[in-house]
């Protein structure tokens, strides 16, 4: 499917299970959540992007990651 949005920014705080992205494909919208609570580090596809299954699209840093 395709990156439809974003619904996070980068620098952004985010916690366990808070919705990140929304997935388009020709069947179904997806929402992605997020796995850990932490700081939005980086953001490695753009909304329009063909993305797969497996597929990083952002990077998420942890509070413990923060702290050290």
């Amino acid at each position: 499917g395709n990156l439809w949005k974003w619904l996070v920014q980068l620098g952004e705080e985010v916690v366990a299970g808070q919705d990140l992205a929304v997935i388009e494909s020709m069947k179904m919208e997806i929402t992605v959540e997020s796995p850990v609570e932490g700081m939005v580090h980086s953001m490695l596809k753009a909304e329009g992007e063909l993305v797969k299954t497996g597929d990083f699209l952002l990077l998420i840093e942890t509070k413990k990651e923060i702290d050290s």
